[in-house]
């Protein structure tokens, strides 16, 4: 049966180390390649990893929700100059603490159903906001069909833009969710402000034309044909059906609308959804509600959940924040009974 505990919020800028998780698992762990077909017919292929425990026990589950862009399994994306390998290496950790996880490739990237050759339209389609929700919905019974996982006790993991696919997947699932929720890097604003922000910082003189961009997109559901060259990365002509939702989706009242429990992790460092001004409304919306969800803010903590040394270190490398690792650990046994 899952373990219900009463959550308190526990939000600050500046927090300490959790306790290392109790009762870990060293017998090893059993990693097994799976291929599964989503609602529109494209293949996910993915990593699910047990520990060996799970040889003669039920064992939690939780599903690993990649960020945006061109982001693997792994949580390495291609326009990233080095390996960042945050998925695998949260895998590993909860493999640690006798929990399951399964990554997966999303789709249209590496081993995942490759994006359609030709047409605007069919790629629009393809890439559609609703696709990505179901795809986390469909990787949620991919993970129950696997006979050493406790279907009472599952879990969504979201990073970045995977955390809004993993609250919107979780509103839409209603009473066959996930018991728990971590939202790690999650932006607590809709994107439409976030990316308001973070071209108002870096590049203010493009601010003007990305909002005549978004305008058009939440209006059209396409990205114009004369976007400029140097916002396409942001706005792909590809994209305009995912952005058309993904832009106003609001995380803090849909965080608001769910009796979930939920642990938020971020960054202090981290320059992408920037604390608090970017989370401020997400923390707000965790703590009021009826079962309070969890905050911890980690110091010297980037978007990728990686350590930094200072303030040139983007935080792509290395192992994950000790206070990210363990309280996420800790979180997470406790809660899904491991």
């Amino acid at each position: 049966m899952r373990r219900r505990s009463a959550l308190a919020v526990a939000a600050a800028a500046l927090a300490a180390p959790a306790a290392h998780a109790q009762g870990s698992y060293s017998q090893g762990t059993k990693e097994r390649q799976v291929r599964f077909a989503t609602s529109d017919g494209v293949i996910l292929s993915g990593t699910l990893l047990l520990p060996m425990i799970s040889e003669i026990q039920y064992v939690p589950g939780v599903v690993l929700v990649a960020g945006s862009g061109p982001t693997d399994r792994d949580g390495n994306n291609t326009l990233a100059p080095v390996r960042i390998d945050l998925l695998k290496q949260i895998a590993e950790l909860l493999a640690g603490v006798g929990i399951a996880t399964l990554r997966c490739d999303k789709r249209g990237i590496s081993a995942s159903t490759g994006r359609p050759p030709n047409g605007l339209e069919e790629q629009e389609r393809f890439f559609a906001w609703e696709n990505f929700v179901s795809d986390v919905q469909v990787a949620h019974a991919e993970l129950l069909r696997h006979n050493e996982i406790n279907a009472n006790a599952t879990a969504f993991l979201g990073h970045s833009e995977g955390a809004l696919l993993s609250l919107a997947a979780t509103q839409a699932m209603s009473q066959l969710a996930p018991y728990a929720l971590v939202l790690a890097s999650a932006p607590g604003l809709p994107l439409r402000d976030i990316v308001r922000g973070q071209i108002g910082r870096n590049a203010p003189i493009l601010l003007a034309e990305a909002e005549r961009v978004m305008a058009a997109i939440v209006k059209t559901g396409h990205v114009p044909a004369d976007t400029q060259p140097e916002l396409q990365l942001i706005f792909p002509p590809y994209a305009g059906q995912f952005l058309k939702s993904a832009l106003t989706f609001d995380p803090a009242k849909v965080a608001a609308g769910i009796a979930t429990p939920c642990l938020m992790l971020h960054g202090a460092a981290d320059t992408q959804i920037v604390p608090l001004r970017d989370i401020q409304p997400l923390i707000d919306a965790l703590a009021n509600r009826k079962k309070p969800g969890e905050v911890l803010i980690a110091p010297m903590t980037s978007h990728n959940l990686k350590t930094v040394s200072g303030p040139g270190d983007p935080g792509f490398a290395g192992p994950i924040a000790p206070a990210i690792a363990d309280k996420l650990s800790t979180w997470l046994a406790h809660t899904l009974g491991a």
